[in-house]
């Protein structure tokens, strides 16, 4: 019995590590396929980045890990929780989830320092909620980290689209998540902004007590320092996954962008072009 009870708790402590566990995942919408028998794992303390062409599934796959949609095949577990027997409504606001649909849905003429603090009661928009100091000062820390503690009385629709992205960055770290998505955060930023933002991030991703971080993009140059795991995804599949060194190859590439690619790389930062 002893070894039994052992090897249980060896078990559970094992699966403890992981927040992401996906197995045969598939999702379809009517006819169309947008994943395919997807096997991933993320544990605690990787940051992930995933790449791949539009229409590669990548926003999909976020969403199943954001507790947003139910896989049509296979097994998806966050955080302990498998979709399908626990409330998404109290999965979800221990993940930072940040992407452009978000900002789409914030009121133009909310304020900066309002649209963080915010989530911790997962709304857009101040109505009659209450915060207390520490909730303010938390939200002024985050929008520091990310360089812009000085637009914390703007209104959100007066703002550039980095300073955008950074403001919803703040928001999804605002509850302590125990795991960070982002989605195509650099998309839009011109390369100053591209370039404050990956440093960022950098930041991030290196400080030991930051959440599991899961990155989308669709490009190399935006992979920031610091990224440990690479997924290259085409047409809903695994092209390869592992970690970001062995996974990240011109061959890889061109399979995954389906056309000749050459991959570079210039210290911790790496950049692709078309071969030939």
């Amino acid at each position: 019995m002893g070894d039994v009870t052992e090897q249980t708790q060896t078990a559970g402590a094992a699966a403890d590590d992981f927040v992401v566990r996906m197995a045969g995942v598939g999702v379809r919408r009517g006819r169309t396929e947008l994943l395919s028998g997807l096997d991933w794992q993320v544990e605690l303390d990787e940051r992930w980045v995933i790449l791949g062409a539009n229409g590669a599934g990548k926003t999909t796959l976020l969403r199943l890990a954001a507790a947003e949609m139910h896989p049509t095949t296979g097994v998806v577990d966050l955080l302990g929780e498998r979709l399908g027997r626990v409330d998404v409504f109290e999965l979800r606001p221990r993940i930072g989830f940040c992407t452009a649909a978000l900002a789409n849905r914030v009121p133009p003429d909310e304020v900066v320092r309002d649209v963080v603090v915010s989530a911790g009661y997962a709304v857009l928009g101040r109505w009659r909620e209450e915060y207390d100091s520490l909730d303010h000062d938390r939200a002024m820390g985050l929008l520091g980290m990310l360089g812009i503690p000085h637009l914390a009385d703007r209104r959100f629709g007066t703002l550039s689209e980095g300073e955008r992205k950074r403001t919803l960055i703040s928001r999804a770290l605002m509850t302590d998540p125990e795991m960070l998505l982002l989605d195509e955060p650099a998309a839009g930023l011109d390369l100053g902004g591209r370039e404050d933002l990956v440093a960022r991030l950098s930041s991030l991703a290196m400080d030991p007590d930051a959440p599991a971080t899961v990155l989308v993009t669709h490009h190399v140059e935006e992979i920031p320092p610091g990224f440990t795991h690479l997924l290259l995804l085409s047409d809903g599949a695994v092209v390869a996954s592992g970690l970001l060194e062995d996974v990240l190859t011109s061959e890889n590439l061109t399979k995954t962008f389906n056309q000749p690619l050459e991959l570079e790389r210039s210290g911790a930062r790496y950049f692709a072009r078309r071969a030939g």
